[in-house]
């Protein structure tokens, strides 16, 4: 099992800045990739960014070259660093862990943290 809690969330103006952290614990030496997804009022949720065990990234199109994830070395903190915001970035930003342990992939979420920004 993996626990994930999201810290960082708030409010913040339109061009601002904001920092996402998602701590992880637990059996963190099963994570093979770590992420961010989103939710906003009335839509699916969305891919954000994610990270690979090799350090390979991954971005929705609405968000490169603006968003940037990132992770220490032991699989305890990702970071999801977001710079320009949008009012169309006003989500529930949930972060996201996929553990391989003996063959099976095991899917783990955290609580949420909520993102606004205003025009």
């Amino acid at each position: 099992q993996v626990q994930l809690v999201e810290s960082g969330g708030g409010l913040v103006q339109a061009g601002g800045s904001l920092r996402l952290s998602c701590a992880a614990s637990g059996s963190i030496f099963s994570i093979d990739v770590m992420g961010w997804y989103r939710q906003a009022p009335g839509k699916q949720r969305e891919l954000v960014a994610t990270i690979s065990s090799g350090g390979s990234t991954n971005y929705a199109d609405s968000v490169k070259g603006r968003f940037t994830i990132s992770r220490d070395n032991g699989w305890i903190t990702v970071y999801l660093q977001m710079n320009s915001l949008k009012p169309e970035d006003t989500a529930v930003y949930s972060c996201y862990g996929k553990g391989i342990w003996r063959g099976y992939q095991y899917d783990y979420w955290g609580q949420g943290t909520q993102v606004t920004v205003s025009s």
